[in-house]
């Protein structure tokens, strides 16, 4: 018997738990506790966000390439260039979610003598859900950036050959009450996560998420992972993905472009992403309380305005997000249970026993 399930097959399993399990897959294959805590939270953060592209389905690639050697077992980037507010790290292609971390930790302290922190990283490897980051800034009073390149994914306007990636691009701001406002986007109009995550579940796509390897949109998501990704907004969002292609690999010194190799591609070679991290310190600009409270105000005039005939509501950038957070936290999360399923199998491949789920059998045991 396995977790509870939902009629659309998403098994439930408590927060804690997922936590413990993840955490645990970690820890066997040699990171500290702290580590795969810190490792296991953005992952497990991701799923009760709403975003499982970026949550424990890539817990068995992770693992995949860590055992392969192109993922190091390394726990923190050297610092490589320091000087006044801006950083340079190297990482050594350890786990993104570990000098993610480090990075925007330096990025604050350095915008708390500075005003601003930009601090580039590069030899990264995927660093999951950009959110992760610049909440960490809100909650150290800086607005916050996050962005990273990836693989070449989508063509330039016109073109036939993916030249960038779809790059994500997070921002975050801090508000007098409730969760920031935090826009967490990839610059294709869908992240390839979530394509292969219906490619996972059997499932189509909208024609307008991808192109098959000819240009030609496509519902099929096994068509759309060897063609290319559509960019959000046609140039527009392909101009954003070039300029964060600068801001993360050709500034830091790192790859860019056709250097950046796919997460799912040969496992003994390095991804070699590169990342790009802000925060400006709000009290550096003036009264952090003014600050909030005009962030207050342009928030009400927004959700408070008035909604297409048949919306809801209206809603701020990654409040749909929070909100699905704080509902998965007492109510559980919901999890594909072919994601659990290979959960299970990784746990076993490593040796690591996963805690028993309370109410149901163990999904792996001794």
């Amino acid at each position: 018997m396995g977790a509870p399930t939902r009629p659309d097959g998403d098994g439930i399993v408590p927060a804690p738990w997922l936590h413990d399990a993840v955490g645990s897959v970690f820890e066997a294959v040699g990171f500290s506790p702290g580590a795969a805590r810190s490792v296991a939270e953005a992952l497990v953060e991701a799923d009760m966000r709403g975003v499982p592209s970026h949550g424990t389905m890539l817990v068995p690639m992770y693992i995949d390439r860590i055992r392969a050697g192109s993922v190091s077992r390394r726990e923190r980037a050297e610092v490589v260039v320091d000087a006044g507010a801006i950083a340079v790290l190297d990482a050594g292609h350890a786990l993104g979610q570990l000098t993610g971390d480090q990075a925007m930790a330096l990025a604050v302290e350095k915008a708390s003598a500075f005003g601003i922190g930009a601090v580039t990283v590069r030899r990264a490897f995927h660093f999951g859900g950009a959110f992760r980051y610049v909440e960490s800034a809100v909650r150290a009073g800086c607005v916050g950036v996050a962005a990273a390149n990836t693989r070449p994914l989508m063509p330039a306007i016109g073109g036939a050959k993916p030249v960038v990636g779809n790059n994500p691009l997070a921002v975050g701001v801090p508000t007098p009450q409730g969760p920031p406002v935090v826009l967490d986007m990839a610059l294709s109009e869908a992240a390839l996560g979530k394509i292969r995550l219906a490619a996972q579940e059997g499932r189509e796509i909208p024609p307008t998420w991808a192109s098959d390897a000819q240009g030609r949109p496509t519902t099929d998501p096994q068509a759309a992972i060897a063609g290319m990704l559509l960019p959000a907004a046609g140039h527009k969002g392909f101009g954003l993905a070039l300029v964060i292609d600068v801001l993360t690999g050709v500034l830091s010194g790192g790859s860019f472009g056709q250097g950046v190799r796919g997460l799912y591609a040969d496992l003994t070679v390095p991804n070699d992403c590169a990342h790009f991290f802000l925060a400006l310190d709000v009290s550096a600009f003036g009264d952090p309380d003014e600050f909030t409270e005009r962030m207050g105000r342009l928030a009400a005039e927004i959700v408070g305005s008035p909604a297409a005939p048949g919306v809801e509501r209206l809603l701020l950038p990654g409040q749909r997000e929070a909100e699905s957070h704080a509902a998965t936290s007492v109510d559980g999360v919901p999890v594909g249970v072919s994601v659990l399923d290979s959960l299970r199998r990784t746990a076993a491949e490593v040796g690591a026993v996963l805690p028993p789920l309370p109410g149901v059998d163990t999904l792996a045991g001794a």
